[in-house]
């Protein structure tokens, strides 16, 4: 089974803190990296029918390249992340017991502010040396 793969928007400090997150409490190294702004996350968005401009969503792309592909949006792929990541942070995956509309609208009130709040750089950070071969659009 092929690592989940998470897509973030490579420019946002809330999205950079939470592969930073991901990075350090994934010992296993199960997850793969690769920024929205990529030609990768463009194919697999537009496999979907999802819009490779839309920055505002969090994607994990479970299974790819296999026919069963799925592609987790927003606070699904918030808890599914949580769950993989087991221990305490699989407790808090339950979260998913909210509805999905409601869950979905705090995640939406995030997106909107998250480059208010946590800034934006310029340009995607460059992966430390030790996590480069986790992400897949370097």
């Amino acid at each position: 089974m092929p690592p989940p793969i998470l897509l973030y928007d490579g420019v946002c400090g809330l999205c950079n803190r939470l592969v930073q997150f991901i990075l350090r409490r994934d010992p296993n190294a199960v997850f793969r990296f690769a920024a929205l702004q990529s030609p990768l996350a463009a194919r697999i968005l537009t496999r979907h029918g999802a819009n490779p401009a839309d920055l505002d969503t969090v994607y994990v792309v479970v299974n790819s390249d296999l026919a069963d592909e799925r592609l987790l949006p927003r606070s699904d792929a918030v808890v599914f992340i949580l769950n993989q990541l087991g221990g305490f942070w699989g407790l808090t995956a339950v979260v998913g017991a909210v509805p999905r509309p409601l869950r979905d609208w705090a995640y939406r009130l995030v997106a909107r502010t998250r480059y208010r709040i946590f800034g934006r750089y310029d340009t995607c950070p460059v992966p430390t040396e030790a996590t480069r071969a986790r992400f897949l659009d370097v």
